[in-house]
Protein backbone atom coordinates (compact mmCIF):
# COMPACT_ATOMS: atom_id res chain seq x y z
CA UNK A 1 0.00 0.00 0.00
CA UNK A 2 1.49 3.40 -1.26
CA UNK A 3 1.96 6.10 1.49
CA UNK A 4 -1.17 7.72 -1.16
CA UNK A 5 -3.56 5.74 -0.23
CA UNK A 6 -2.59 5.81 3.66
CA UNK A 7 -2.66 9.61 3.50
CA UNK A 8 -6.01 9.69 1.35
CA UNK A 9 -7.59 6.87 4.14
CA UNK A 10 -6.82 9.09 6.90
CA UNK A 11 -8.11 12.26 5.45
CA UNK A 12 -11.31 10.14 3.99
CA UNK A 13 -11.49 8.88 7.96
CA UNK A 14 -11.44 12.60 9.47
CA UNK A 15 -13.61 13.93 6.74
CA UNK A 16 -16.09 11.52 7.35
CA UNK A 17 -15.74 11.99 11.19
CA UNK A 18 -17.01 16.23 10.53
CA UNK A 19 -19.44 15.72 7.85
CA UNK A 20 -21.01 12.77 9.33
CA UNK A 21 -19.93 10.26 6.94
CA UNK A 22 -21.93 12.05 4.19
CA UNK A 23 -18.84 12.85 2.42
CA UNK A 24 -17.28 9.10 2.98
CA UNK A 25 -21.30 8.07 0.84
CA UNK A 26 -20.61 10.79 -1.71
CA UNK A 27 -17.13 9.87 -2.82
CA UNK A 28 -18.44 6.50 -2.97
CA UNK A 29 -21.26 7.57 -5.24
CA UNK A 30 -18.29 9.67 -7.34
CA UNK A 31 -16.15 6.14 -7.46
CA UNK A 32 -19.15 4.14 -8.58
CA UNK A 33 -19.80 6.71 -11.60
CA UNK A 34 -16.55 6.53 -13.07
CA UNK A 35 -16.34 2.91 -12.71
CA UNK A 36 -12.38 1.88 -13.49
CA UNK A 37 -11.62 4.77 -14.34
CA UNK A 38 -11.37 6.33 -10.83
CA UNK A 39 -8.63 3.88 -10.08
CA UNK A 40 -6.57 5.98 -12.93
CA UNK A 41 -6.76 9.00 -10.88
CA UNK A 42 -3.44 10.25 -9.70
CA UNK A 43 -3.40 10.90 -5.86
CA UNK A 44 -3.77 14.24 -5.85
CA UNK A 45 -6.54 14.92 -8.31
CA UNK A 46 -8.43 11.74 -6.06
CA UNK A 47 -7.33 13.97 -2.93
CA UNK A 48 -8.27 17.53 -4.44
CA UNK A 49 -12.07 16.00 -5.73
CA UNK A 50 -12.54 14.35 -1.92
CA UNK A 51 -11.64 17.71 -0.32
CA UNK A 52 -13.80 19.71 -2.87
CA UNK A 53 -16.73 16.86 -2.22
CA UNK A 54 -16.20 17.75 1.10
CA UNK A 55 -16.35 21.49 1.69
CA UNK A 56 -19.55 20.98 -0.99
CA UNK A 57 -21.07 19.10 1.88
CA UNK A 58 -19.59 20.85 4.74
CA UNK A 59 -21.14 24.21 2.70
CA UNK A 60 -24.66 22.48 2.16
CA UNK A 61 -24.90 21.17 5.86
CA UNK A 62 -24.38 24.59 7.15
CA UNK A 63 -27.17 25.87 5.23
CA UNK A 64 -29.18 23.42 6.61
CA UNK A 65 -28.38 24.52 10.49
CA UNK A 66 -28.45 28.69 9.32
CA UNK A 67 -31.73 27.90 7.91
CA UNK A 68 -32.95 25.46 11.28
CA UNK A 69 -31.68 28.35 13.64
CA UNK A 70 -33.37 31.26 11.91
CA UNK A 71 -36.72 29.22 11.77
CA UNK A 72 -36.08 28.74 15.46
CA UNK A 73 -35.35 32.72 15.90
CA UNK A 74 -38.64 33.29 13.97
CA UNK A 75 -40.34 30.83 16.50
CA UNK A 76 -39.54 32.75 18.85
CA UNK A 77 -40.19 36.11 17.85
CA UNK A 78 -43.64 34.78 16.78
CA UNK A 79 -44.49 33.32 19.99
CA UNK A 80 -43.68 36.32 21.87
CA UNK A 81 -45.36 38.57 19.96
CA UNK A 82 -48.38 36.57 20.27
CA UNK A 83 -48.37 35.70 24.38
CA UNK A 84 -46.28 38.59 25.75
CA UNK A 85 -43.10 38.78 27.35
CA UNK A 86 -41.95 39.66 30.77
CA UNK A 87 -41.47 43.59 29.69
CA UNK A 88 -44.79 43.80 28.89
CA UNK A 89 -46.09 42.74 31.91
CA UNK A 90 -44.13 45.13 33.85
CA UNK A 91 -45.54 48.01 32.30
CA UNK A 92 -49.09 46.41 34.43
CA UNK A 93 -49.17 48.21 37.43
CA UNK A 94 -50.49 45.97 39.91
CA UNK A 95 -51.01 42.58 38.38
CA UNK A 96 -47.63 42.73 36.47
CA UNK A 97 -45.16 41.53 39.49
CA UNK A 98 -47.61 39.23 40.61
CA UNK A 99 -48.28 37.82 37.37
CA UNK A 100 -44.15 37.71 36.95
CA UNK A 101 -43.67 36.20 40.49
CA UNK A 102 -45.97 33.38 39.91
CA UNK A 103 -44.88 32.72 36.34
CA UNK A 104 -41.72 32.62 38.08
CA UNK A 105 -42.70 30.12 40.53
CA UNK A 106 -44.24 27.41 38.42
CA UNK A 107 -41.05 25.16 38.35
CA UNK A 108 -39.95 25.73 41.79
CA UNK A 109 -43.73 24.63 42.93
CA UNK A 110 -44.47 21.76 40.71
CA UNK A 111 -40.84 20.27 41.07
CA UNK A 112 -41.26 20.55 44.52
CA UNK A 113 -44.86 18.68 45.14
CA UNK A 114 -43.60 16.45 42.55
CA UNK A 115 -40.57 15.27 44.39
CA UNK A 116 -42.83 15.19 47.44
CA UNK A 117 -45.48 13.08 45.98
CA UNK A 118 -42.75 11.26 44.87
CA UNK A 119 -41.33 10.50 48.40
CA UNK A 120 -44.84 9.84 50.03
CA UNK A 121 -45.52 7.38 47.24
CA UNK A 122 -42.00 5.68 47.07
CA UNK A 123 -41.34 5.52 51.06
CA UNK A 124 -44.85 3.40 51.39
CA UNK A 125 -46.47 6.53 53.43
CA UNK A 126 -49.05 6.40 50.16
CA UNK A 127 -48.89 2.97 48.53
CA UNK A 128 -50.74 3.52 45.70
CA UNK A 129 -53.20 0.11 44.31
CA UNK A 130 -51.33 -1.83 41.76
CA UNK A 131 -52.63 -1.83 38.12
CA UNK A 132 -55.02 0.96 38.95
CA UNK A 133 -55.88 4.93 37.85
CA UNK A 134 -54.18 6.18 40.34
CA UNK A 135 -51.13 4.50 39.75
CA UNK A 136 -51.65 5.57 36.06
CA UNK A 137 -51.85 9.00 37.24
CA UNK A 138 -49.12 8.86 39.06
CA UNK A 139 -46.70 7.94 36.37
CA UNK A 140 -48.56 10.42 34.05
CA UNK A 141 -47.65 13.64 36.48
CA UNK A 142 -44.17 12.32 36.59
CA UNK A 143 -43.47 12.68 33.25
CA UNK A 144 -45.62 15.58 32.34
CA UNK A 145 -43.98 17.51 35.12
CA UNK A 146 -40.34 16.17 34.96
CA UNK A 147 -40.60 16.13 31.42
CA UNK A 148 -41.47 20.09 31.08
CA UNK A 149 -38.82 20.84 34.12
CA UNK A 150 -35.91 18.46 32.89
CA UNK A 151 -36.30 18.14 29.05
CA UNK A 152 -36.64 15.51 26.49
CA UNK A 153 -32.90 14.39 27.28
CA UNK A 154 -34.16 13.19 30.71
CA UNK A 155 -37.20 11.28 29.43
CA UNK A 156 -34.99 9.48 27.12
CA UNK A 157 -32.51 8.41 30.03
CA UNK A 158 -35.19 7.48 31.73
CA UNK A 159 -37.66 5.36 29.66
CA UNK A 160 -35.93 2.64 28.64
CA UNK A 161 -35.78 1.61 32.45
CA UNK A 162 -38.73 2.65 33.27
CA UNK A 163 -40.42 0.25 30.61
CA UNK A 164 -37.99 -2.49 31.08
CA UNK A 165 -39.47 -2.31 35.16
CA UNK A 166 -43.36 -1.96 34.18
CA UNK A 167 -42.33 -4.84 31.26
CA UNK A 168 -40.87 -6.92 34.28
CA UNK A 169 -44.11 -6.55 37.05
CA UNK A 170 -46.48 -7.69 34.18
CA UNK A 171 -43.81 -10.54 33.12
CA UNK A 172 -44.33 -13.96 35.04
CA UNK A 173 -41.44 -14.53 37.31
CA UNK A 174 -40.05 -17.21 35.67
CA UNK A 175 -39.70 -15.41 32.13
CA UNK A 176 -38.09 -12.28 33.88
CA UNK A 177 -34.51 -11.81 33.41
CA UNK A 178 -32.61 -13.46 36.66
CA UNK A 179 -36.06 -15.24 37.43
CA UNK A 180 -37.47 -12.27 39.61
CA UNK A 181 -39.06 -9.50 38.84
CA UNK A 182 -37.70 -6.23 39.80
CA UNK A 183 -39.96 -3.84 41.88
CA UNK A 184 -40.00 0.00 42.50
Amino acid sequence: MSIENIIGKGIRGALGVVTGGLSESVIGIVEGALGPEAEKLPPEARMRLEAELAREVTKREMAGHTASLEAERALTQRIGELEGTAKDLKGMPVLGPIMLFLRGSQRPVWGFGTLYLDYMVFSQEWPLPPDSAVESAFYAVNFLVLGFLFGERAMKNVMPQLTRVLSARTMPADLSPGGRVPTL
